[in-house]
């Protein structure tokens, strides 16, 4: 089952951000649009690393702050991405022993090609393992979850 490619799961047309982008940028898309991991690419396409909520998190500023801070200033540079073609397998192993939640999909130029989440992957489990979502029928979630 995780012998399947990233390519089948990933998110093809990732939202990112510039190095040059004010923070504030990072804020609105991870508060208003639920963002939770934005790759951050030069003119190119080149990765050069990651902004998390949890990042933002941590800075503890005031959202006004947030126009007077660069990207490049907040993102984590070292970052561990893989590659279309790696098994989804390969991100659930990195996902697990390293506690984050989201891999940048780069070419061997390390262009950006994609993102995988933990939630890609518990949905490629979820929908192999019910194939007709019998589990939500079986146990009426849907009534659970608008209760």
């Amino acid at each position: 089952m995780m012998n399947e490619a990233l390519s089948t799961i990933m998110t093809r047309n990732v939202v990112t951000l510039s190095p040059t982008d004010k923070l504030s940028k990072a804020k609105n898309l991870i508060f208003e649009k639920h963002y939770h991991h934005i790759p951050v690419v030069n003119e190119d396409g080149t990765i050069e690393g990651i902004v998390t909520s949890y990042d933002l998190m941590k800075l503890n500023l005031k959202f006004e702050e947030y126009d007077n801070m660069l990207i490049e200033n907040v993102m984590t540079r070292k970052i561990v991405t893989l590659q279309p073609e790696e098994k989804i397998g390969a991100a659930a192993r990195i996902f697990l022993r390293h506690l984050f939640h989201g891999l940048p999909i780069v070419d061997e130029d390390r262009k950006l090609q994609g993102i995988v989440t933990t939630h890609d992957v518990m949905r490629f489990v979820f929908d192999k393992s019910y194939p007709n979502d019998e589990l939500e029928k079986a146990y009426r979630l849907t009534d659970l979850v608008h209760a």
